[in-house]
């Protein structure tokens, strides 16, 4: 029996235009032998979530280069815990300054990667926190 690809739900939410970084990530998941599903821009918090849940995802990622990182994380987390969705997994990347990291740790977004993280960092996490279960 094979097993199942990881499955990442990657989003831009708010206003943010600027998705390179997102699209060269996805396409780092994918050569990692990941399944992702890339939202497009300007996607809500509810959509985000709505799209995680048809899909069923194991990870959902962020990427976030407007600063508004931290109302959106505490939004959708606040969703995620609603919908009973703890078994998902969430990391953010893009414009996270390093002070915001220990308030983002405790909405409880589980990877914070700014941008010009190692493409090999957020792989490993992403199969360390999917495996763990």
């Amino acid at each position: 029996m094979a097993k199942r690809k990881i499955r990442v739900l990657l989003a831009k939410p708010g206003l943010d235009g600027h998705d390179r970084g997102a699209k060269v990530v996805a396409h780092a998941l994918k050569e990692a032998g990941m399944e992702v599903i890339y939202t497009g821009l300007h996607q809500t918090v509810q959509s985000i979530i709505n799209q995680a849940i048809q899909e069923d995802v194991d990870v959902i990622g962020l990427s976030i280069m407007s600063g508004a990182h931290v109302p959106i994380c505490r939004k959708l987390m606040s969703m995620v815990r609603e919908q009973g969705l703890d078994d998902m997994h969430v990391v953010v990347g893009g414009v996270i300054p390093t002070p915001d990291f220990a308030a983002m740790k405790e909405m409880g977004i589980e990877g914070i990667f700014p941008g010009g993280s190692p493409f090999n960092d957020i792989v490993d996490f992403i199969k360390t926190v999917t495996n763990a279960r």
